[in-house]
C-alpha cells in the first residue's frame, strides 16, 4: 500500500483543517487537496499547496486590477489564443507544489525537467523502507527491435515467471544487506550491539533503482505543462507516464480552461516541420507524394503517416 495507517491518519487530519483566505482557490483542486493519489504499486502524487488559478493567466495577461472578465467565454478564448500561440509568460504566473513517492529509476528520468524547485527525502539521514516497484505482469515486455528506448512483446510463460522471481528475490536481498551493513531495523534500532554498522551515505549505494524515493517537486503552470506534454505522451516510459496521467487530472481540477487548451493545442496536438508541412499541401492539390518524393528522412516520412492515417 502507498500509504501507512499512520500516514493516512496524519492526511486526514491535514484534511479535517480549513483556513479563509481573500486568494482565489480551484474548488475542484480543494477537494483533493493533501489527498493521495496512488501510483504503480506503492507510489503516489498529492498536492501540498497551489498558487493562482485560470483568473490569475487571465489577470497576467491583460495586467489587470481584477480576476479576468465577467464572460468566462473571453477569458477562454483568451487562453487558448496564448495557448496556440505559445505565449507562456502569463501560465508562469501560477505554481502548484507536489509530494511524489516514486521508483528511484523513474526520479532520475523525471529530474531532467530542471525548470522546478526539488527536494528528495535523504537516504543519508533517514533510512529507505522496504519498498521497491515489481512491474505488473502486462508490463514485462521484451526490447523493441524498432526503438532502442520503448517496449516490444509482453513476455509470457516461464520466462515472464522467471523474471519476475528475479526481481523480487534481488530487491528483498539487497534490502537485507542493506540493514545488515546499517545495522539498523526499518525502525531505527540497533540489530546487533557489538557492531558499528556502515554509514547510511554509504549503505544506500547498494539499493537498487527499483526502490522508492520521495520529493516535494514546485513547478510553475508553463513549466508543468510542458513536463506533461512530454511524460503523458504514449511514446514515454509506462511508469513515468502514469504519474503524469495523474497529474493531468489535477491540471483539470486546477484550471480547467488552460486544461482545455492545453490539451487541444499541445497534448492531443501535432507539430509539423515545413518539410511535412509542405508535403500535405501537395497531397491536398493532388499530387501522389511518396517517401522517395517526399524530401523528409525515413523516419519523418512514417511518423506524418501515422499522423495522417490516425494513429499519432
Amino acid at each position: 500500500m502507498p500509504l501507512s495507517q499512520d500516514q493516512q491518519a496524519e492526511i486526514d487530519r491535514q484534511r479535517a483543517e480549513s483556513a479563509s483566505t481573500r486568494r482565489p482557490v480551484a474548488p475542484a483542486l480543494e477537494e483533493v487537496l493533501y489527498q493521495a493519489i496512488p501510483v504503480l504499486d506503492h507510489g503516489f502524487v498529492r498536492v501540498i499547496d497551489y498558487m493562482g488559478d485560470d483568473n490569475a493567466v487571465v489577470q497576467a495577461a491583460r495586467v489587470s486590477y481584477g480576476k479576468g472578465t465577467k464572460k468566462v467565454s473571453e477569458d477562454k478564448g483568451l487562453i487558448h489564443y496564448l495557448m496556440r500561440h505559445r505565449h507562456s509568460t502569463p501560465f508562469e504566473m501560477c505554481e502548484i507544489k507536489f509530494h511524489v513517492k516514486l521508483p528511484i529509476f523513474v526520479a532520475r528520468q523525471w529530474i531532467r525537467h530542471r525548470t522546478a524547485n526539488v527536494n528528495e527525502y535523504s537516504a543519508r539521514y533517514s533510512i529507505l523502507d522496504r519498498e521497491f516497484y515489481i512491474p505488473a505482469p502486462g508490463q514485462l515486455a521484451a526490447q523493441s527491435v524498432a526503438n532502442r528506448q520503448g517496449r516490444g512483446d509482453v513476455l509470457t510463460g516461464a520466462e515472464a515467471a522467471r523474471v519476475l522471481d528475479i526481481l523480487k528475490q534481488d530487491s528483498t536481498t539487497v534490502y537485507d544487506h542493506y540493514a545488515e551493513m546499517l545495522n539498523e531495523t526499518e525502525a531505527g534500532e540497533t540489530i546487533d550491539a557489538e557492531k558499528q554498522g556502515l554509514a547510511r551515505e554509504l549503505a544506500r549505494m547498494n539499493l537498487s533503482l527499483n526502490f522508492y524515493t520521495q520529493w516535494y517537486w514546485k513547478i510553475d503552470l508553463h513549466n508543468f505543462m510542458h513536463f506533461l506534454s512530454l511524460r503523458a505522451d504514449p511514446h514515454a516510459q509506462y511508469e513515468i507516464r502514469v504519474y503524469a496521467d495523474a497529474m493531468v487530472d489535477v491540471l483539470r481540477k486546477w484550471v480547467p480552461l488552460t486544461a482545455e487548451a492545453f490539451e487541444q493545442h499541445r497534448l492531443h496536438a501535432t507539430t509539423l516541420s515545413k518539410g511535412a508541412l509542405d508535403a500535405i499541401r501537395r497531397m491536398l492539390k493532388g499530387e501522389t507524394v511518396t517517401l522517395e518524393t517526399s524530401g523528409l528522412g525515413k523516419r519523418e516520412w512514417s511518423e506524418l503517416q501515422a499522423v495522417l492515417n490516425g494513429e499519432h
